[in-house]
């Protein structure tokens, strides 16, 4: 078995021919749906775009929630603290 038979897994005719015929198949899958080749890139950059900004928003909403809480909690504490102060 040569290095090149190995690397590819198979023989190299058979490799091209898998290739060619898998190749036809997402080319005539694509072609169903209207996708180019540009509009897969742009949407796996989009997906990960969206991901990024939905992981800062998640943290945006997360300390607003803090911060909202805190309004209360805050004063609160200090309230309680004077009132067992005196004590």
């Amino acid at each position: 078995m040569s290095a090149l038979t190995r690397f590819l897994g198979d023989s190299p005719l058979k490799v091209i021919l898998k290739l060619l015929v898998v190749s036809f198949l997402v080319g005539l899958v694509m072609n169903a749906f209207g996708w180019s080749p540009m509009d897969v890139l742009y949407g796996i950059r989009k997906f990960f775009m969206d991901l990024w900004n939905l992981g800062f928003h998640a943290i945006d909403r997360f300390l607003g929630y803090i911060l909202l809480g805190a309004a209360i909690v805050v004063p609160a504490f200090i309230l309680l603290r004077l009132a067992n102060y005196r004590k």
